[in-house]
């Protein structure tokens, strides 16, 4: 679990945080999904900010403890979609921006509330939790790993053969691939730590650099 949650006030902090994060990426894939045409998830109430109607048990536990995971899949009927490949790797795609977009908004927030003398101890803890959840949430989601956003958009930009090839090892592989990356066998460190933190704290240096 996050560092520092046994205060009461940092959990609370974190819990905003990550509730809002996933909120907000399940229902940009349900925004981006009824922009082109499938009304599903829409029709499912997951068009919605309301975080009960998105969370997932594997991927809250995950997030929770590890710092990384996802929300309950969108519902998606790819006969409503036009290009069904590329449209659904377009609506997996808009989780993770939705996301990344958020941070830089609270990021340039948190910036204003400084230029204009408004600083708290409130805003001074719950902006940067809901950067770093954001960017957190976006960038994990990124990775080419079933059931992640990433499997989705890597299938929807390959060519159709190989696309179906690489769809059933992702499927299949999928869960032992998630516990892989998790686990500590390079050096007593794992793959996430090795490559996938240091490209989130870029991604969060860099959004706040006008704070420095």
């Amino acid at each position: 679990m996050f560092a520092g949650l046994e205060n009461p006030f940092s959990l609370l902090i974190f819990t905003i945080s990550f509730l809002f994060s996933l909120s907000v990426h399940e229902a940009a894939h349900a925004w981006v999904a009824d922009r082109f045409g499938d009304p599903t998830a829409k029709f499912s109430g997951r068009l919605t900010l309301n975080p009960l109607a998105h969370l997932d048990p594997i991927g809250t536990l995950l997030l929770l403890f590890f710092g990384f995971g996802w929300g309950k899949p969108v519902p998606i009927d790819e006969f409503n979609l036009n290009n069904p490949r590329r449209d659904t790797a377009l609506i997996s795609l808009g989780g993770p921006a939705a996301n990344l977009i958020s941070a830089l908004f609270f990021s340039f927030f948190w910036w204003s509330t400084y230029q204009i003398g408004i600083n708290n101890f409130v805003i001074d803890n719950l902006l940067p939790g809901l950067i770093h959840l954001n960017v957190i949430l976006g960038i994990f989601n990124l990775l080419p790993i079933y059931p992640l956003d990433g499997s989705k958009i890597l299938i929807g930009i390959l060519p159709k053969k190989i696309a179906q090839t690489t769809e059933q090892i992702l499927k299949q592989y999928g869960i032992f691939l998630i516990i892989l990356v998790f686990l500590p066998i390079f050096s007593g460190q794992s793959l996430i730590n090795l490559f996938l933190v240091p490209i989130i704290n870029l991604i969060i240096t860099t959004f706040l650099f006008w704070l420095t």
